[in-house]
């Protein structure tokens, strides 16, 4: 039998896997167990398949998101805080013909952003939203959000969420799901290879939909962990995520083709 080398491993034919151009050379500096990383990785690999690398422009916001433009070796633009909606519509309205899109944490779009987020679905824009909710303040230290879940812990939540004195965690995705300026609404995750396909190839129908014309905002959530605000080790934080964040943060698709998605 013929003894195997590492270059019979690493023929083409064998690769199962290689890395997008398009992600840079520097290390990532989120925690790690984060799931930025892979929402990165996915956006920009869906970017390079459609060959849109040179007409991709994105949007980083303020938080964790704002680092986006480190890695993400595309056009990129930062925002003030909660400020990328408004600043997306700008850039997609100057340049039509350019691929837009925003990346936001939940305390910069749904915080801080939510007037830019509610008015820019509401015109519908031709931009594509990519939105990472956590459930709570990522880069500031640990502080409540508006998608902290009732009774869940937080640095300014110490003995949990109390929705009599506090309010309900706001649902992003199903409110605007509502507004009749959106095309494609969905929520996600990164956490598992097969919640990984299944974010990718709503990435890429959001982004398709930019390119057809669609008329109106993609609008991608992907549930995420926060293991260092949760305090938790990475495994965990992903066990906890689907014991408690998805039960509330239902994962699929809410609207599509700007029709709305009956629940089964």
């Amino acid at each position: 039998m013929a003894e195997i080398t590492l270059q019979d491993i690493i023929k083409p034919e064998n690769q199962v896997y290689v890395k997008t151009k398009l992600m840079t050379d520097k290390n990532l500096s989120y925690c790690p167990g984060c799931g930025h990383g892979t929402a990165h990785r996915l956006i920009m690999e869906v970017v390079e398949e459609l060959g849109q690398e040179n007409d991709a422009i994105g949007i980083a916001p303020v938080g964790c998101s704002v680092l986006a433009y480190e890695f993400m070796n595309v056009d990129m633009q930062e925002a003030a805080h909660g400020r990328a909606p408004a600043l997306a519509t700008a850039v997609k309205r100057l340049w039509p013909n350019k691929l837009v899109f925003s990346y936001q944490g939940d305390g910069d779009l749904a915080a801080i952003g939510t007037a830019e987020t509610i008015h820019a679905c509401n015109r519908g824009e031709q931009i594509v939203m990519v939105f990472i909710n956590n459930g709570i303040y990522g880069m500031t230290g640990g502080q409540m959000a508006p998608t902290t879940l009732p009774g869940m812990k937080t640095s300014t939540s110490p003995y949990g969420r109390d929705l009599q004195s506090m309010g309900n965690p706001l649902k992003m995705t199903e409110l605007v799901a509502q507004l009749p300026g959106t095309y494609y609404v969905t929520r996600q995750a990164v956490h598992t290879p097969s919640a990984v396909r299944k974010a990718k190839r709503c990435i890429r129908k959001a982004f398709q939909n930019q390119l057809d014309g669609k008329p109106g905002v993609s609008f991608i959530e992907i549930v995420s962990n926060c293991n260092s605000g949760w305090k938790m080790e990475p495994v965990a934080s992903n066990i906890w995520m689907e014991e408690n964040m998805f039960p509330y943060y239902e994962l699929g698709d809410l609207k599509v083709d700007g029709q709305l998605v009956e629940k089964k």
